[in-house]
């Protein structure tokens, strides 16, 4: 390696650490704050806690109902990503592999979907919530999910680069398109599956918006609605709040990291065709 190339080697990696000591700063600043006294926190910020007080969590875990809220977030998360991997298998199979009229101008239509917010559609979702008297329940956290748009355009860029002639091979034996796509195309799917499970799991796993507005009996809440528990008109318990957070937090972090490898897998190959 050339005195040059290892200039830029070193530049590089000073670069990515300092990226990396930026996005860790935020996490750093919630560890500090919910180890530090309770009356300090509140008085200002510091990167590190006078003293320790570990009591915090146990604080925070005693003040709103986290064991249920953990139960109904993983609840909705789970569903809403299993349905989303189901709908966006099938319908990412239709349009890489399947002719039919209006494909193009469906498949475009779809992709513009993704600019809708969807809180534009709220009103006439909670109507039909309402009507179905699904209010306060899971269905009304899990079913206006079910489908998603970045799901299936990430399943039809996958389905693109995988050999039409293995499919072929399997209908020579007589195989369906049902028994193709579950057990041929599925399997070699895992990196596009698990890149859409850590999107749409830490999505709904963060979500306030929807049980906000889906849900009002404190048996429904989630952990985003817990966190409110520690904000108050006139004061915000900052080191009760962090320790919650860290709870909050915990299992999106532990996801990302044991999926990590297939996530990158999944980002690189999803975006070729």
């Amino acid at each position: 390696m050339t005195t040059e190339s290892k200039q830029k080697a070193y530049f590089h990696y000073a670069l990515a650490l300092f990226v990396t000591l930026i996005f860790a700063l935020p996490l750093l600043a919630m560890l500090v704050t919910s180890l530090r006294d309770p009356a300090k926190a509140a008085a200002g910020f510091s990167l590190w806690p006078d003293s320790f007080h570990w009591q915090n969590y146990i604080e925070a875990w005693r003040a709103t109902n986290f064991p249920r809220q953990f139960i109904n977030s993983l609840v909705m998360a789970l569903g809403v990503t299993a349905g989303q991997i189901i709908t966006s298998l099938m319908a990412g199979y239709a349009f890489a592999r399947m002719e039919f009229t209006g494909k193009k101008p469906l498949f475009v239509a779809l992709l513009a979907t993704l600019v809708i917010p969807f809180q534009i559609l709220v009103i006439p979702v909670f109507i039909i919530l309402v009507k179905l008297s699904w209010i306060n329940t899971y269905w009304a956290l899990i079913i206006p999910s079910l489908a998603n748009a970045f799901g299936i355009f990430l399943f039809t860029q996958f389905f693109q680069t995988i050999p039409y002639e293995l499919e072929e091979a399997a209908y020579i034996d007589g195989a369906s398109r049902w028994t193709v796509l579950w057990k041929i195309l599925v399997p070699l799917a895992k990196p596009a599956i698990t890149t859409l499970f850590l999107f749409t799991f830490i999505a709904e796993w963060n979500d306030l918006f929807k049980p906000l507005v889906f849900t009002s009996t404190k048996s429904m809440r989630t952990v985003q609605l817990g966190l409110t528990v520690f904000q108050e008109q006139f004061k915000v318990d900052y080191a009760l709040l962090m320790a919650a957070v860290v709870f909050v937090t915990v299992p999106s972090i532990l996801l990302f990291f044991l999926g990590q490898k297939q996530f990158i897998k999944g980002i690189a190959t999803g975006g070729l065709k």
